[in-house]
Order: C-alpha cells, then structure tokens, then sequence
C-alpha cells in the first residue's frame, strides 16, 4: 500500500495557517515533517524588507525545515488573484520585481522549485496579449531560477473555482512548459502537476500521469471532493501516487489541502509518522504509507 519511498512536503500556506507564519515551520518538523513549500508569503508586496526575509529563512532553518517549493509573487492568494504574470500594467511590474527577490530568497534556503501562476484573463485585454505578456515573463523566470539551479513550475487549476484562469488542463499546462523551454533553451520548465485540480477539471488522471510524468518538477495532492486530507473523498490517491512512481516521478509530494475543522496538527493521521520525512540509507523499508481515513 503505497509507494515506500515517497516524499512528502507540507504546504504552509494553507496548512497550519492557525499559527503566525514564522511558527509554521517549527509546527510542520512537531508533526514529523522535514520539508515545506510556501505560496509567496507577502500577498501584499513582491519586494519585502530584507528583514522579513530574514526572519522566515531563520524559522525554517532554526525548525530543520527544509523549503522545497516557493511561488513567485501571485497578487491576493488565496483570495481573487490567480498570478499577476500575465496582467498588463501594474500586477506584471510587480511580478518582475519580485522575479530576483524571490530567486535570490529561494537560493539562501536552498530551494529548488519556483513556481508561476500565470494569472487570471483581464475583461477588455486580447488573450493573445496576455499570453505574449506571459511568456517574455516566464522566460525571465525560468532564467532567474537557472542561475540558481532551480526549475520553474507552470501549474495548472481547476475551472469551477478558477474560472477566469486559462490553463485548466494538463495539456494547456504543458504546452507552456514547452513554449518556455523552446524561448530559452535551457529546459528548465516543468509541469506542476496537482491531482486535485487536475480531477476537478474531470479528467483522466492516470492519463495524465502517463503522458506527463516526464515533464513534472512538482506533485500537490488534496482529495476530491472537499480539498480535504487523503481518504475525506473519493480520489484513489495512494494508487495515483504509486503510478506516479513507476513512471518515473521520483520529486516532493506536497500536500495542499485543507485541514477542515480541526486544528492542521491533527489531519495527518493517514500518513504513519515514519513516513513523513524522506527516507534515509538508516531506514528499514517501508511496507506501507497510506493509512485508512478514520470512520
């Protein structure tokens, strides 16, 4: 049951949002963790003050928390934006302020993955305007995060709740991986693949991972429905995941969902302790990972 040498991160911009953000990390490494991800943590400004900085690479280093995955500056998420990167005037100046902070922020904690929501569709604006915005943007990106060893994420989300994002399917997501890799050559654009956006937009998800597990830099799981913790919905998860595996995928797992009502610490009890840091050479093996949802 389960792959035994999966690696999953907690994502602490929806989890464990009952604390101040600098607490999270310690939180996520109390409840066995050793990895994290972040939306961009400053909803309100691309460029904090170096001191804010500061103070999150500090908690997530005095936590032994290590941060996998970092978004660029996305607007008011959550909240009514879906990215800025694509949004003529001042929420595309924005995004290119934040490009270097974020990549340099990243570099400093040793993070690998950037990822870039592309942003909702403008009422008045040309699509193809748009897209030609996004892509002279991501570019610009995928450049920043390969001066630090990094790659740069498209996501994908889902249509019912993101209605005016254009890339609500797996193949819209991977046809701007490929125009960003074809613009820069440098191959570092990858495929953020989310299970639970993906089934939202009904589809196949074990075609998805067929076809696309060669091109993913990323994986973020939440069942369906609800968003809630593995096994709160219908999604064979644990089954996605292992197929995920034997097609190659070998990255973090974050999980991305809500903790429903009670508090974050307590919705990992599907996920046995052991399992919730990466394996290391000194582990015995591991049988399982999923445990039954409680009835």
């Amino acid at each position: 049951m389960g792959h035994p040498d999966q690696r999953f991160d907690v994502n602490l911009s929806i989890l464990f949002t009952e604390l101040p953000l600098l607490e999270r990390p310690a939180a996520a490494a109390a409840a066995g963790f050793t990895a994290v991800e972040l939306w961009w943590p400053w909803i309100e400004t691309p460029t904090p003050p170096q001191t804010e900085l500061d103070a999150l690479k500090k908690a997530l280093d005095d936590a032994g928390t290590h941060l996998v995955g970092l978004n660029f500056y996305a607007g008011q998420l959550p909240g009514p934006d879906r990215g800025a990167l694509s949004v003529p005037g001042a929420e595309s100046d924005r995004f290119r302020a934040n490009i270097d902070v974020a990549a340099d922020f990243a570099a400093s904690v040793g993070c690998k993955a950037l990822n870039a929501l592309y942003g909702n569709r403008v009422d008045g604006v040309d699509p193809a305007v748009q897209d030609e915005l996004a892509l002279e943007n991501l570019v610009s990106a995928a450049r920043a995060a390969d001066r630090i060893g990094a790659v740069l994420l498209i996501e994908t989300l889902n249509k019912p709740e993101s209605p005016r994002y254009p890339l609500v399917s797996a193949p819209a997501g991977i046809e701007v991986v490929d125009k960003v890799n074809s613009a820069t050559g440098l191959g570092n654009a990858r495929f953020l693949l989310d299970l639970y956006h993906l089934s939202m937009n009904g589809e196949d998800l074990s075609q998805v991972i067929s076809a696309y597990a060669g091109k993913t830099g990323h994986v973020q799981i939440a069942d369906n429905p609800g968003r809630g913790a593995p096994g709160t919905g219908s999604l064979p998860l644990e089954q996605l995941l292992d197929e995920l595996t034997k097609a190659g995928y070998d990255g973090w797992v974050g999980l991305e969902y809500k903790p429903g009502d009670r508090p974050s610490s307590e919705s990992f009890d599907w996920l046995p302790a052991e399992a919730r840091g990466p394996l290391r050479a000194s582990d015995p093996p591991r049988t399982h990972v999923f445990r039954k949802a409680p009835s």
